[in-house]
């Protein structure tokens, strides 16, 4: 199958690629959506030269696209028709158990004509998060909620040491928002 993978650039992201390429998927592309302007990715609010050299390390082509939230949904769908158009059945994504995604997901990709498939879905979050430092992956905090952690948890590294001073309840993977991170270098890429 030939995929595009919907990438935020954090750490979930590049597990489920890691494990995509792995299962001998052909990525034939990042897609990164960003704020109307273009300045920041919607999902980790990354700038897009850091998502460039990103894309560039691990050898990838990235696909920025720029929407709103009110037509987030239908900028997304036209990117998967051209993907479509250009034999690509499937879209990949780097969710874990949050059931709206995923339904969000399928109902896009269905659209299209594309199956939707999510390496990481209904695993252990802990056990991902352990597989991806052994894997050697390294990655930034890069926001934070403030509602969960203070600022002084943000631009860390995502490591052991952070993840031993996570306050009770805020969730390893970041999965329900408190952290978001950004991987700069590990197996798969080329370069930092």
């Amino acid at each position: 199958m030939t995929a595009f993978f919907s990438w935020s650039g954090g750490k979930d992201s590049m597990l489920a690629l890691h494990r995509a390429l792995d299962a001998g998927h052909e990525v034939g592309a990042l897609l990164a959506m960003f704020d109307e302007r273009g300045e920041r990715s919607r999902s980790h609010a990354i700038p897009p030269q850091l998502m460039r050299a990103q894309a560039e390390a691990l050898g990838l082509p990235l696909v920025m696209r720029s929407a709103g939230w009110a037509d987030y949904e239908a900028v997304f769908v036209a990117q998967l028709h051209e993907f479509a158009a250009q034999g690509f059945t499937h879209g990949l994504f780097g969710d874990i158990d949050l059931q709206p995604h995923r339904d969000w997901e399928e109902k896009v990709c269905a659209a299209v004509g594309m199956s939707a498939a999510l390496p990481l879905w209904q695993e252990p979050r802990r056990a991902l998060v352990d597989e991806l430092l052994a894997l050697g992956y390294r990655a930034r905090v890069v926001c934070v909620d403030a509602r969960f952690l203070d600022a002084s948890f943000c631009g860390r590294e995502f490591d052991a040491a952070f993840l031993a001073e996570l306050p009770e309840g805020v969730d390893a993977c970041g999965e329900n928002g408190e952290f978001h991170t950004f991987v700069f270098d590990g197996p798969r890429f080329a370069q930092p």
